[in-house]
């Protein structure tokens, strides 16, 4: 910014708003949203393309997913679904079953949920199922078929 800019803008008698805008930034945005057909995802498809600032709009039905990239905020595109086409719509709560330490625990498996997929929970109540103690470690290896010494009651 050059000097004029600087004096000119300290000396701006125009209303308290800036002339300069943050630019968004670039991102992608992933969406649940129920669809049954191709008309569902056409309207879906249609009513996300048409939003300002929207790069790419991909739609996954088997999935329920949706996934929009360009410069736009995560909650605008929820409810440009939700006003557009009627549908429930909400942020992407699932995450690759590779990436939670426990995949079948109470709150994380979820039957709705796509192939492959848990919800993404980050409950400090789940915390103690990260890891186990040295005792659970020491009963589950005691009745182990990988451990020689393993106790074999029948």
């Amino acid at each position: 910014m050059g000097a004029l800019d600087h004096l000119s803008n300290i000396f701006d008698c125009s209303s308290g708003r800036s002339k300069l805008k943050k630019r968004k930034q670039l991102q992608t945005v992933e969406i649940k949203v129920k669809m049954d057909c191709e008309g569902c995802e056409r309207k879906v498809k249609g009513a996300l393309e048409g939003m300002k600032g929207v790069k790419q709009v991909d739609v996954d039905r088997k999935a329920h997913k949706v996934t929009v990239v360009g410069y736009v905020e995560p909650g605008k595109v929820v409810s440009r679904v939700v006003h557009r086409t009627g549908k429930k719509a909400e942020i992407w709560p699932y995450v690759p079953y590779d990436v939670v330490d426990h995949p079948y625990a109470p709150g994380v498996y979820d039957r709705k949920a796509p192939a492959g997929y848990v919800r993404n929970v980050q409950d400090p109540q789940m915390s103690y199922l990260t890891r186990a103690s040295s005792t659970e470690v020491r009963y589950t290896t005691a009745f182990s078929d990988e451990n020689p010494a393993a106790c074999a009651i029948m």
